[in-house]
């Protein structure tokens, strides 16, 4: 099996959904990644009709959940909870590997408690506890909970693809997996092969930008290196383009896909 090329609904032209997909599978894309709306969870018929009309697959849902798991208020945690279930079996339903999922975004928010624990050391705890009832839902509904590792100007708290095989392992769940994101590992990691190489089987989606955020090819992100380093450890799903357009994105969408199919050669 051979990687895919995806790109995010907001990225491509058109006026509706069904617009979108159509231009995607023109440009030279295989699949689509959906932002986890109330809109979409709302439309799922709608949107399944759409991507077999295209000939394009729903790649992966990405966030779209209120809340976060890691918040000090417990109603919070639970309506993150809540939505990210429903966001996992609306993602089975569309065939889609799964949800893409940050625990938190900026500084801790759970109270330093040193020397017992620090904010860092009680976020894990109560991470892998939530992970657990997840990881339930997400085996139950055959959906992939993705964790992504950001950068650390976005989190302190996952930023290398270490860290997340890391809780993956401890959980031992196939259904909670790693996503591997060349713009964030181009800040975090000494070397993105290697970095790929301990994602290894936890490894289940790439999302794609070069090192100045914009599409594949206007930076200087060594992608061919990465790409080898997926082939070698045998990843066979999407890359999906999440980042900047620079110009027309009927022009610079199919030259992108161009380009990486050029690194992948």
């Amino acid at each position: 099996m051979a990687m895919k090329l995806g790109v995010q609904e907001g990225l491509l032209p058109g006026a509706s959904l069904e617009e979108k997909l159509e231009k995607a599978a023109v440009f030279g894309y295989e699949g689509v990644e959906l932002w986890g709306s109330e809109w979409l969870l709302q439309n799922l018929p709608r949107v399944r009709r759409a991507a077999e009309q295209a000939g394009i697959k729903v790649s992966t849902i990405c966030a779209g959940y209120r809340g976060s798991v890691l918040d000090p208020d417990p109603s919070v945690r639970r309506q993150a909870v809540e939505d990210i279930k429903a966001r996992l079996t609306a993602a089975a339903e569309l065939g889609a590997v799964g949800l893409i999922f940050v625990p938190i975004f900026g500084g801790p928010r759970l109270p330093d408690l040193s020397p017992y624990k620090t904010a860092v050391e009680l976020e894990m705890d109560l991470l892998l506890v939530v992970l657990e009832e997840l990881g339930k839902h997400a085996e139950q509904v055959k959906a992939v909970l993705l964790l992504e590792p950001l950068n650390r100007y976005e989190t302190h708290f996952l930023r290398q693809v270490e860290q997340a095989v890391e809780i993956c392992e401890k959980l031992g769940n196939p259904y909670i997996g790693v996503m591997a994101d060349f713009f964030h590992m181009n800040m975090e990691e000494a070397s993105i092969p290697d970095a790929i190489r301990k994602g290894g089987k936890w490894l289940q989606h790439v999302h794609l930008a070069d090192s100045n955020r914009l599409l594949p090819g206007w930076g200087h992100t060594d992608f061919r290196s990465g790409f080898a380093a997926l082939k070698e450890i045998g990843f066979d799903g999407f890359m999906v383009l999440e980042c900047g357009l620079p110009g027309d994105p009927n022009e610079t969408l199919p030259k992108a896909a161009q380009y990486l199919r050029e690194c992948l050669a």
